[in-house]
Protein backbone atom coordinates (compact mmCIF):
# COMPACT_ATOMS: atom_id res chain seq x y z
CA UNK A 1 0.00 0.00 0.00
CA UNK A 2 2.87 2.34 0.77
CA UNK A 3 4.27 1.88 -2.75
CA UNK A 4 0.89 2.66 -4.29
CA UNK A 5 0.50 5.78 -2.15
CA UNK A 6 3.99 6.91 -3.14
CA UNK A 7 3.21 6.33 -6.83
CA UNK A 8 -0.03 8.32 -6.50
CA UNK A 9 1.81 11.17 -4.78
CA UNK A 10 4.45 11.14 -7.50
CA UNK A 11 1.93 11.01 -10.38
CA UNK A 12 -1.15 12.95 -9.17
CA UNK A 13 -2.40 13.93 -12.65
CA UNK A 14 -2.09 10.43 -14.05
CA UNK A 15 -3.79 9.03 -10.93
CA UNK A 16 -6.60 11.56 -11.32
CA UNK A 17 -7.16 10.48 -14.94
CA UNK A 18 -7.11 6.81 -13.94
CA UNK A 19 -9.55 7.53 -11.10
CA UNK A 20 -11.74 9.55 -13.48
CA UNK A 21 -11.96 6.55 -15.79
CA UNK A 22 -12.41 3.99 -13.03
CA UNK A 23 -15.15 5.93 -11.27
CA UNK A 24 -16.77 6.81 -14.57
CA UNK A 25 -17.81 3.19 -14.50
CA UNK A 26 -20.53 4.20 -12.04
CA UNK A 27 -21.99 6.28 -14.86
CA UNK A 28 -21.13 3.61 -17.43
CA UNK A 29 -22.99 0.94 -15.47
CA UNK A 30 -25.94 3.31 -15.08
CA UNK A 31 -25.81 4.01 -18.83
CA UNK A 32 -25.81 0.33 -19.85
CA UNK A 33 -28.49 -0.75 -17.36
CA UNK A 34 -30.82 2.09 -18.38
CA UNK A 35 -30.12 1.51 -22.11
CA UNK A 36 -30.82 -2.22 -21.80
CA UNK A 37 -34.00 -1.59 -19.77
CA UNK A 38 -35.21 0.99 -22.28
CA UNK A 39 -34.40 -0.99 -25.46
CA UNK A 40 -35.60 -4.26 -23.92
CA UNK A 41 -38.74 -3.14 -22.10
CA UNK A 42 -39.60 0.53 -21.72
CA UNK A 43 -39.58 1.78 -25.31
CA UNK A 44 -39.93 -1.46 -27.30
CA UNK A 45 -43.30 -0.43 -28.73
CA UNK A 46 -41.45 2.38 -30.60
CA UNK A 47 -38.86 0.08 -32.22
CA UNK A 48 -40.67 0.02 -35.58
CA UNK A 49 -41.26 3.77 -35.68
CA UNK A 50 -38.61 5.71 -37.63
CA UNK A 51 -37.48 8.96 -36.06
CA UNK A 52 -35.68 11.90 -37.62
CA UNK A 53 -35.26 15.39 -36.22
CA UNK A 54 -32.38 17.83 -36.70
CA UNK A 55 -29.19 15.69 -36.50
CA UNK A 56 -31.02 12.70 -35.01
CA UNK A 57 -31.47 10.10 -37.73
CA UNK A 58 -33.09 6.89 -36.52
CA UNK A 59 -34.91 6.05 -39.73
CA UNK A 60 -33.49 2.57 -40.38
CA UNK A 61 -35.40 0.64 -37.74
CA UNK A 62 -33.57 -2.58 -38.66
CA UNK A 63 -30.21 -1.17 -37.53
CA UNK A 64 -30.99 1.67 -35.10
CA UNK A 65 -34.26 0.62 -33.39
CA UNK A 66 -36.04 3.79 -34.56
CA UNK A 67 -37.64 5.95 -31.89
CA UNK A 68 -36.94 3.21 -29.33
CA UNK A 69 -33.22 3.58 -30.02
CA UNK A 70 -33.30 7.37 -29.84
CA UNK A 71 -35.26 7.51 -26.58
CA UNK A 72 -33.19 4.71 -25.02
CA UNK A 73 -29.84 6.37 -25.75
CA UNK A 74 -31.20 9.76 -24.67
CA UNK A 75 -32.54 8.53 -21.32
CA UNK A 76 -29.46 6.37 -20.65
CA UNK A 77 -27.11 9.27 -21.34
CA UNK A 78 -29.07 11.68 -19.15
CA UNK A 79 -29.15 9.21 -16.23
CA UNK A 80 -25.43 8.51 -16.57
CA UNK A 81 -24.56 12.23 -16.66
CA UNK A 82 -26.47 12.83 -13.44
CA UNK A 83 -24.57 10.07 -11.64
CA UNK A 84 -21.29 11.22 -13.18
CA UNK A 85 -21.58 14.80 -11.88
CA UNK A 86 -21.62 13.75 -8.25
CA UNK A 87 -18.99 11.03 -8.62
CA UNK A 88 -16.51 13.28 -10.45
CA UNK A 89 -17.03 16.40 -8.35
CA UNK A 90 -16.83 14.67 -4.99
CA UNK A 91 -14.46 11.73 -5.50
CA UNK A 92 -12.21 12.43 -8.49
CA UNK A 93 -11.61 16.15 -8.63
CA UNK A 94 -12.50 16.69 -4.96
CA UNK A 95 -13.62 20.06 -6.19
CA UNK A 96 -14.61 22.81 -3.85
CA UNK A 97 -16.10 24.74 -6.76
CA UNK A 98 -19.39 26.26 -5.75
CA UNK A 99 -22.24 23.88 -6.52
CA UNK A 100 -24.30 26.79 -7.87
CA UNK A 101 -21.54 27.64 -10.37
CA UNK A 102 -20.57 24.07 -11.29
CA UNK A 103 -24.09 22.79 -11.97
CA UNK A 104 -24.99 25.19 -14.82
CA UNK A 105 -21.64 24.52 -16.52
CA UNK A 106 -22.10 20.80 -16.09
CA UNK A 107 -25.64 20.98 -17.43
CA UNK A 108 -24.27 22.68 -20.56
CA UNK A 109 -21.66 19.94 -20.93
CA UNK A 110 -24.28 17.26 -20.29
CA UNK A 111 -26.63 18.75 -22.91
CA UNK A 112 -23.83 18.71 -25.48
CA UNK A 113 -22.92 15.15 -24.53
CA UNK A 114 -26.54 13.98 -24.52
CA UNK A 115 -27.17 15.53 -27.95
CA UNK A 116 -24.04 13.90 -29.35
CA UNK A 117 -24.88 10.63 -27.60
CA UNK A 118 -28.39 10.62 -28.98
CA UNK A 119 -27.28 11.49 -32.54
CA UNK A 120 -24.15 9.35 -32.88
CA UNK A 121 -25.66 5.84 -32.39
CA UNK A 122 -27.79 6.01 -35.53
CA UNK A 123 -24.63 6.54 -37.56
CA UNK A 124 -22.34 4.21 -35.61
CA UNK A 125 -24.94 1.43 -35.64
CA UNK A 126 -25.33 1.73 -39.40
CA UNK A 127 -21.54 1.58 -39.81
CA UNK A 128 -21.26 -1.43 -37.50
CA UNK A 129 -23.99 -3.31 -39.36
CA UNK A 130 -22.40 -2.42 -42.71
CA UNK A 131 -19.04 -3.86 -41.64
CA UNK A 132 -20.71 -7.11 -40.58
CA UNK A 133 -21.12 -6.81 -36.82
CA UNK A 134 -23.99 -9.05 -35.64
CA UNK A 135 -27.16 -7.05 -34.97
CA UNK A 136 -27.48 -8.45 -31.45
CA UNK A 137 -24.39 -6.60 -30.20
CA UNK A 138 -24.65 -3.47 -32.35
CA UNK A 139 -26.46 -1.33 -29.71
CA UNK A 140 -23.91 -2.30 -27.07
CA UNK A 141 -20.95 -1.45 -29.33
CA UNK A 142 -22.63 1.83 -30.30
CA UNK A 143 -22.90 2.60 -26.60
CA UNK A 144 -19.17 1.87 -26.14
CA UNK A 145 -18.40 4.38 -28.91
CA UNK A 146 -20.65 6.90 -27.16
CA UNK A 147 -18.90 6.45 -23.85
CA UNK A 148 -15.43 6.85 -25.37
CA UNK A 149 -16.55 10.08 -27.06
CA UNK A 150 -17.89 11.35 -23.74
CA UNK A 151 -14.60 10.67 -21.93
CA UNK A 152 -12.56 12.53 -24.55
CA UNK A 153 -14.79 15.59 -24.20
CA UNK A 154 -15.72 15.53 -20.54
CA UNK A 155 -12.42 14.95 -18.71
CA UNK A 156 -10.64 18.16 -19.75
CA UNK A 157 -13.87 20.16 -19.58
CA UNK A 158 -14.59 19.04 -16.01
CA UNK A 159 -11.00 19.32 -14.81
CA UNK A 160 -10.29 22.83 -16.10
CA UNK A 161 -13.67 24.52 -16.51
CA UNK A 162 -16.40 22.98 -14.37
CA UNK A 163 -14.69 21.47 -11.33
CA UNK A 164 -11.32 23.12 -10.90
CA UNK A 165 -9.77 23.11 -7.48
CA UNK A 166 -10.19 26.62 -6.11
Amino acid sequence: MKAIKKWIDTHPNLWEFILFNLLSNCATITNFVVMWMCTGFVFTHFADQPFQFFIFNYTNVETDLGLCGFLSFLVASAAAQTVNFFVQKNWVFKSNAAFSKAVPKYILLAVVLVILSAALPAYSQMLLVNIGVPQGIVPTLANVINILMQVVISYPTMKYFIMPKQ
